[in-house]
């Protein structure tokens, strides 16, 4: 495999090496407000480069890691169960050689694709959520695959009571009270993530942030933006808990839409999400 021409910032070593695989996911075919998330693994790529590799958050760096840059896939903008399908078989490819998988989305459907492939290599998969909304619907437009079902259906992997979501702040009432009996959901903030991190220290762990989880006036780039949610220095205070997990198989960034955004800063704010998350989970080998 090569490395595509513009690479994010920091994953410029080969496929062979690497510890972790970055990939992009084009694909917002069941976005039910404003589309444009396929449009962000390309902007992030590009604007990388207006951050440095060095977190002086974290005091790392990603040039002491060993990264690669898969590039975008090509995934059929009206086929949502092909594009799952093409998502799932490159993460096979990505775990099958060792290697960490690394998401830019594209909607929140799409992490129903890398959580499928990892459930069939760890039994125990728990995942860690974070976003403005619920995700739980049975069904949206009669539609069971949508980016407002993806928790739901990622429950019929991996089981409801490993799904761990925080910051929620929007969802039907059917939603909030299905969690309440069968997941570990957290309204509005993440007071007890120290606690869930620490029952999930070994376990394998998958981490999905949907950027919606950012407040619009931090974040209004998103495809549903929704009041009320986190700042990027809680942000850094979540991924500084995050680190103290010792198996972190997948993470993905999902819902960004640049177009949304003319100024730039919420693709700003995705990418430094994206170093300090990588920095804070991937292990240097």
């Amino acid at each position: 495999m090569k490395a595509q021409s513009v690479t994010f910032i920091g994953f410029e070593d080969d496929f062979e090496e690497s510890s972790a695989v970055l990939f992009g996911a084009p694909f917002d075919g069941t976005a039910s407000f404003k589309p444009g998330a396929r449009f962000a693994p390309s902007a992030m790529r590009e604007d990388s480069w207006a951050i440095e590799s060095y977190s002086p958050y974290l005091d790392l760096d990603l040039e002491d890691l060993k990264l690669f840059d898969y590039g975008n896939l090509e995934l059929p903008f009206g086929d949502k169960m092909k594009a799952l399908k093409i998502i799932e078989d490159t993460v096979d490819e990505i775990t099958k050689a060792n290697k960490i998988p690394v998401m830019i989305g594209g909607e929140h459907l799409i992490t129903y694709a890398p959580v499928k492939s990892l459930s069939k290599i760890h039994k125990d998969l728990h995942i860690i959520h974070f976003d403005a909304h619920t995700d739980l619907r049975e069904h949206y437009l009669d539609e069971q695959f949508s980016h407002a079902t993806v928790i739901r259906r990622i429950a019929s992997l991996v089981g409801s009571k490993n799904l761990n979501s925080f910051c929620i702040r929007s969802g039907l009432k059917e939603e909030f009270d299905w969690a309440k009996e069968n997941s570990n959901l957290e309204k509005f903030t993440y007071n007890t993530l120290p606690a869930c991190v620490e029952r999930l220290k070994n376990k394998a762990v998958y981490i999905t942030i949907d950027l919606d989880v950012f407040d619009p006036s931090v974040f209004p780039g998103t495809g549903t933006p929704e009041p009320g949610g986190i700042n990027f220095h809680q942000m850094l205070e979540i991924i500084g808990m995050l680190s103290k997990l010792e198996n972190v198989v997948g993470i993905d960034l999902v819902e960004l839409s640049p177009k949304h955004d003319a100024s730039g800063v919420s693709t700003a704010v995705a990418c430094k999400t994206l170093r300090e998350i990588v920095l804070a989970c991937i292990k240097k080998s």
